[in-house]
């Protein structure tokens, strides 16, 4: 059977999320690692969701890859594609939304795509084209100092104008409130205008279902997870996709290691009580740069740790720190030796039986999922909104839990192992 819907999220995590999503909606879900090859297979999934390593990485890479993707997920029989970035719209000043969305859009001949990284149950809103964490404009939250996408702009109208090649509109609030139709009417009307981009508004889940059936016909759509939730029933309407959750989803036996490298607020929250209860080290990116095997001696450290207990291992820290970091050893460059850190670890340590893996950071969740060889994932219980476990399903035995830096409760790590037996 042919897939349905498919998907390209820029990060693993923000792909696991989607995938949870979809998921809750009753569809059947393949997240696969990497641009697929030819003899990938899905089952007899509805949707298939490719993640790539492409947030930050050079534009015209992120657009081959991503094009990839889509060339083979339309192969497939995929007849809606959904781009899928960070709730907080995460990029640099040079993409690479924007540029990914022009030649997803060109590829496929669309006349218009929407914008909409709404995610309202961890308090993403989009109202006006401004995009609000929980209370507060983008700007003003803790994601204007994201070590990698500082986001210094709260308006999606301006930061899509400056990404992307095309003119860029807006469908309010209020229009989106009076249902599809209206929703279809005002992006006739800004085809007509030779808008090629219209940011959508939204205050709550009913908005994106609202948005979701408005967008039953569109070939592309763009945006964060939420903008998922509307579009399987239009699927189920059709009598393409059935209806139920189907899973085999059995979590590994084996010892725990949580992994963080996001340096967000939300994270270092999460760190700080997690840090009260077990075993933590943290990488020294100081001893790294010298050339110190920090990776054998934080492997000695965690097989030394009680088995009985999670182990915690961490390059997580404040803003100032980092600024420090970055200045001696550049943005790219302090980040890259985390990262290969981190995976290393990763890899030693799941050879040595920590078989449940918690990461926290999407570049460090793509990491050590590009070390750890996995192909594809099989999405599993849900631990917070837009976080669940996964199974890797390849040789190595693996139950996976790749968390977005901004997701999540204080509890979220304590949290993610109650939820498994």
């Amino acid at each position: 059977m042919p897939i349905v819907l498919g998907a390209i999220a820029d990060d693993f995590t923000g792909a696991t999320d989607l995938a949870n999503t979809l998921v809750s909606e009753g569809m059947r879900v393949v997240q696969i690692i990497g641009v697929p090859g030819p003899e990938e297979t899905y089952g007899d999934a509805d949707a298939v969701v490719v993640a790539l390593k492409s947030r930050t990485a050079p534009v015209e890479e992120a657009i081959a890859d991503s094009l990839a993707a889509l060339n083979w997920l339309q192969s497939e029989g995929a007849e809606q594609i959904l781009f899928k970035y960070c709730s907080t719209f995460d990029s640099t000043a040079q993409g690479n939304i924007g540029p990914v969305a022009d030649a997803l859009r060109e590829a496929m001949g669309c006349e218009l795509a929407l914008i909409c990284p709404a995610f309202p149950k961890n308090g993403r809103t989009v109202y006006n084209g401004v995009l609000f964490v929980g209370e507060l404009p983008l700007a003003e939250s803790p994601m204007k100092d994201h070590p990698l996408t500082p986001m210094r702009d709260s308006n999606l109208m301006r930061l899509m104008d400056a990404q992307s090649s095309g003119q860029v509109g807006l469908i309010p609030a209020p229009i989106v409130q009076q249902g599809a139709e209206a929703i279809r009417a005002k992006i006739a009307a800004l085809i007509t205008e030779g808008i090629s981009y219209a940011v959508i508004d939204a205050l709550d889940e009913s908005d994106l279902r609202t948005i979701g059936k408005a967008a039953e016909d569109h070939s592309l759509i763009t945006g964060g997870s939420g903008i998922a939730l509307g579009l399987p029933d239009n699927f189920r309407a059709r009598g393409k996709i059935t209806s139920g959750r189907q899973t085999t989803f059995a979590a590994t036996e084996g010892r725990t290691l949580i992994l963080a490298g996001s340096c967000s607020t939300a994270t270092r929250a999460q760190l700080a009580q997690a840090k009260e209860k077990w075993p933590h080290a943290k990488v020294e990116i100081d001893k790294v740069a010298a050339g110190d095997d920090v990776v054998i001696e934080l492997t000695d450290w965690a097989k030394a740790q009680p088995a009985d207990s999670p182990v915690i291992i961490y390059g997580s820290a404040d803003p100032v720190e980092v600024d420090a970091i970055q200045k001696r050893y550049g943005v790219a460059a302090s980040g890259q030796m985390m990262e290969d850190t981190l995976s290393a670890l990763a890899l030693r340590l799941a050879d040595a039986g920590f078989h449940r893996l918690v990461v926290a950071g999407g570049e460090t969740s793509g990491a050590v999922v590009s070390a750890l060889d996995i192909k594809m994932l099989e999405i599993g219980p849900e631990i917070a909104p837009g976080v669940p476990w996964t199974q890797a399903l390849g040789p190595r035995p693996l139950t996976l839990a790749l968390k977005s830096g901004n997701f999540g409760q204080p509890s979220f790590f304590e949290d993610a192992l109650k939820v498994l037996p």
